[in-house]
């Protein structure tokens, strides 16, 4: 994801630190004009994307445009970035900062009890482990020790565009002249590159305990929705589908849309980015073509009835799971 976020058109920013472990991280918050309701406006909280490596929470969909017009307080926050920093530290960052709204939620005029997490890549992959670690409390609490229970940080739905599920199949298998490649995003994440079928090994573990998809619930995990493009290049579909799939196993309900001929990065901002033969950055296609043909799966819960994917279809998905009646 690339650029910053346009000035917000008749909404009232507000800018803090949430960490105190980590006081440069900041969290900005866009808020509806006008009051809000009796208990508060509903939160929906940005993830960038950026291979956890990049960008910070500027990187980000015009926030005014698609949410805070439909009365939703829109938060996007900064979290600790790869290689310096490996998993769960994102994770723990996304859930100090949920910590923090919920503690301000009185002065910020926030409701807490509906607090909705949005991420697309790195960050999709963020908020799919943090909100369902929130209904795995021994893997959250293994996660961040040193933060209080996991149920502090549960969210009532999760929107994740792309995200890499699997973290350990898209490390690949071993190859001894692996060293001397460019080292991948899930590798620095990791705590990589290794340099031996050991140290290899070792990766893998790491990238099974930091895959949403291989997380094991103990309660019912909160409502998903899932956007994919069928040409991703970056992060196959099938990542997708697995974390539809565990999430319905789970009990839960999730609705996956997979988004014919659609690339990686068609939330973000901007313009369609060529990275190399074959590999694009869709960057502004799915406000460009709100028609796109797709394939849905749904498994209970929210019903779209048979609309396209668009930035006003994941409105109304959080309108149904955060907005009180």
């Amino acid at each position: 994801m690339t650029g910053a976020a346009p000035a917000p058109r008749g909404a009232e920013p507000h800018t803090a630190a949430f960490s105190p472990e980590h006081p440069d991280l900041l969290l900005d918050l866009v808020t509806p004009p006008g009051p809000p309701p009796s208990a508060g406006w509903p939160v929906i909280v940005w993830l960038h994307g950026g291979g956890w490596r990049l960008q910070d929470r500027t990187a980000r969909p015009d926030f005014d445009a698609h949410f805070a017009a439909r009365g939703f307080a829109m938060a996007s926050i900064d979290y600790r970035l790869a290689p310096r920093w490996r998993h769960p530290a994102q994770v723990c960052d996304l859930r100090r900062a949920l910590r923090w709204l919920r503690a301000q939620a009185g002065r910020l005029r926030l409701d807490p009890a509906r607090i909705g997490l949005w991420g697309s890549s790195a960050g999709g992959h963020v908020a799919a482990f943090t909100a369902l670690s929130a209904a795995a409390p021994r893997a959250g609490a293994q996660q961040c020790p040193a933060q209080d229970d996991p149920a502090d940080t549960s969210v009532a739905c999760a929107v994740v565009g792309y995200p890499p599920s699997l973290i350990d199949e898209l490390l690949g298998p071993w190859a001894p002249g692996r060293p001397h490649q460019r080292t991948s995003p899930e590798e620095d994440l990791l705590g990589g590159p290794a340099t031996s079928a050991a140290e290899h090994a070792a990766l893998l573990q790491r990238g099974r305990l930091a895959s949403p998809a291989r997380l094991e619930p103990q309660r019912r995990p909160p409502p998903f929705f899932i956007l994919h493009g069928t040409a991703d290049a970056l992060v196959p579909p099938e990542q997708s589908r697995a974390l539809h799939e565990h999430l319905a196993a789970a009990g839960g309900h999730s609705l996956l849309y997979l988004v014919e001929g659609f690339g990686h990065g068609f939330l973000n901002p901007g313009t369609v980015e060529e990275l190399g033969p074959g590999i694009r950055l869709d960057n502004g296609r799915l406000a460009a073509e709100p028609e796109a043909e797709f394939r849905a799966e749904r498994r209970g819960g929210f019903d779209p009835q048979g609309r396209p994917a668009s930035f006003e279809l994941i409105g109304d998905f959080f309108a149904h799971h955060l907005q009180r009646a």
